[in-house]
């Protein structure tokens, strides 16, 4: 009877462990249009960096994800009316942002960059940039960065709803470059056919003021749980080598930065 009665106490208490079904699914938003991070596959399904590692730390923290689509501008305001529960799309960590979202610690950190026709010579005071029309993501740290920056200093700032709006645009001469993260205009534009001759241009950016302390995952302020939940998958990720998996799978170098 002991043994029967242990066994059926043992047999309650796996029951009630929580599994993937039992824990509540959290919504990330992502914009699918932002290549090698994320972008659509011929089949309609997601791809890049940002989708596979949303998809290993969710594993990690044994919860099921549901990823949903959004513009880039409109993620902030998503997460904030609870249709989404997180932001997992490049986004970088700014003291603007914070007063809308908590962000996690980063996950990957790159510099901005200028990529205009190869050969244009662009110096470290920018001089050059002036009646030149760059293009920009709007509602991105470039847009505001440009806006801020380099408007002052004659360029026309063009804000765009995606970064693939604007390689279209600059490879057909009605641009004349655009700002972005590097490896995204490295992989997404420069190693293209449409990216063949041009190049970048001008200096790296990384003044945090407008860059950023690197890119992180965004809740909603005061989600204390969730963040500290995704702080330590993350951490656990990038320990036990499921980070550099991913890592190599889209970059030959180290992405997550200093």
């Amino acid at each position: 009877m002991k043994k029967l009665m242990l066994l059926g106490a043992l047999a309650l208490t796996i029951l009630a462990q929580p599994t993937f079904a039992d824990e509540k699914p959290i919504k990330i938003g992502i914009e699918a249009a932002y290549p090698p991070f994320a972008s659509k596959a011929a089949d309609g399904s997601i791809v890049g960096f940002d989708y596979d590692i949303g998809n290993a730390l969710c594993e990690e923290m044994k919860v099921k994800c549901t990823w949903v689509e959004q513009e880039f501008d409109g993620l902030i305001p998503a997460l904030k009316v609870r249709k989404i529960d997180a932001i997992l799309s490049s986004m970088s960590i700014t003291d603007d942002r914070k007063k809308s979202v908590d962000f996690s610690n980063k996950y990957y950190n790159t510099p901005a960059r200028l990529v205009m026709k190869a050969g244009t010579e662009v110096s470290a005071n920018l001089v050059e940039l002036k009646g030149k029309k760059i293009g920009v993501q709007r509602g991105s740290i470039h847009d505001r960065f440009a806006t801020e920056v380099l408007t002052p200093l004659g360029a026309q700032i063009m804000p765009y709803s995606s970064q693939n709006e604007i390689y279209l645009d600059v490879a057909a001469g009605r641009l004349d470059g655009t700002l972005a993260d590097a490896t995204l205009l490295q992989d997404g534009f420069l190693n293209t056919d449409a990216g063949k001759g041009y190049a970048f241009a001008g200096p790296a950016f990384t003044d945090a003021k407008y860059f950023g302390d690197g890119i992180g995952i965004a809740v909603r302020k005061g989600d204390k749980a969730d963040l500290d939940k995704i702080n330590a998958a993350i951490v656990a990720i990038r320990a036990n080598g499921k980070y550099k998996q991913i890592e190599d799978k889209y970059f030959n170098f180290d992405i997550y930065g200093e």
